[in-house]
C-alpha cells in the first residue's frame, strides 16, 4: 500500500490525462446511450406510422366498398323495377354507347371488388379498386342522365304508346285488389306489349313474376304427372 502510495506521489501529473480519459470516455458513452435512444425514437414513431397508414388505408377500402355497394343498389333501382325501365329504357338498351360503358365499368369494379378491406394490402392494389368503383359511378351518372334526358324519345308514335300500356297493365298485375286472373291477363299482355322494345334482364322478370306470383299462380294448370 506504501508502495502504491510513494508511486502515485511521484506520478501525481498522471491525473490530468486519466480526468481527461474518463472524461472524453463519458462522453463518448454518454452520445452512444443518445443515439440508441434516437433510434429507438424512429423506429417507434416508424412503428406507429405504419400502424396508422394501415389503419387509413383499411378506413379508404371500407369506404370504397360502402361506395361500390351504393352504385350497385342505384342499378338494382332499375333491375329489380320495370316500370322504371319503361320509363328509361336506354338503362338497359346495349346497342347505347353509354351503357355499354357504364355495364364495362360495373364489371371491372365488381372483379377489382376484394372479399373484405384486410385482402387490399397494397398501394397499387388500393389505387386500381378506388379507379374502378369511381369509374363505376361516373358512368351510371352519365348514363342516367342520357336515359333520363331522352327518356322515350327514340321510340315511334306507336312504339310509346305500346310502353305506355305496359306501364297501365303492369300496375294492374301488382294490384292484390285485383283478382287473379285479372293480375295474370294483365301481366301477360305488358309482356307482349314489351316484346320488341325493351329487352327486360332475367333478375327483372323474376322480380316482377314474384310480385305478380299470386295471380300467376292461380293461372297455372295442376301438373297432369298429380294424383288422379
Amino acid at each position: 500500500m506504501e508502495s502504491l502510495l510513494e508511486f502515485l506521489s511521484d506520478k501525481w501529473w498522471l491525473v490530468f490525462p486519466l480526468s481527461a480519459f474518463a472524461g472524453h470516455y463519458a462522453n463518448s458513452w454518454r452520445k452512444a446511450s443518445e443515439r440508441r435512444h434516437q433510434r429507438k425514437v424512429e423506429l417507434y414513431t416508424l412503428k406507429n406510422q405504419a400502424r396508422e397508414a394501415e389503419k387509413a388505408s383499411a378506413a379508404e377500402v371500407e369506404a370504397l366498398i360502402a361506395a361500390h355497394d351504393a352504385t350497385n343498389r342505384r342499378w338494382l333501382d332499375y333491375e329489380l323495377d320495370v316500370g322504371k325501365l319503361i320509363d328509361f329504357p336506354l338503362m338497359t338498351d346495349v346497342r347505347e354507347p353509354l351503357t355499354v360503358a357504364f355495364l364495362r365499368a360495373k364489371r371491372e369494379a365488381d372483379g377489382q371488388r376484394p372479399a373484405s378491406a384486410a385482402d387490399i394490402t397494397s398501394p397499387a392494389r388500393l389505387e386500381a379498386y378506388r379507379q374502378a368503383v369511381n369509374s363505376f359511378a361516373v358512368a351510371l351518372d352519365v348514363a342516367e342522365r342520357e336515359a333520363r334526358r331522352i327518356r322515350d324519345s327514340k321510340f315511334s308514335g306507336p312504339e310509346r304508346e305500346r310502353l305506355a300500356t305496359a306501364r297501365k297493365l303492369l300496375m294492374i298485375a301488382e294490384n292484390h285488389a285485383a283478382t287473379p286472373a285479372e293480375r295474370q291477363a294483365a301481366y301477360k299482355r305488358a309482356r307482349r306489349e314489351l316484346d320488341g322494345l325493351i329487352v327486360l334482364p332475367d333478375v327483372t322478370i323474376a322480380a316482377l313474376e314474384e310480385r305478380v306470383a299470386p295471380g300467376l299462380d292461380a293461372g297455372r294448370q295442376p301438373s297432369e304427372s298429380g294424383p288422379a
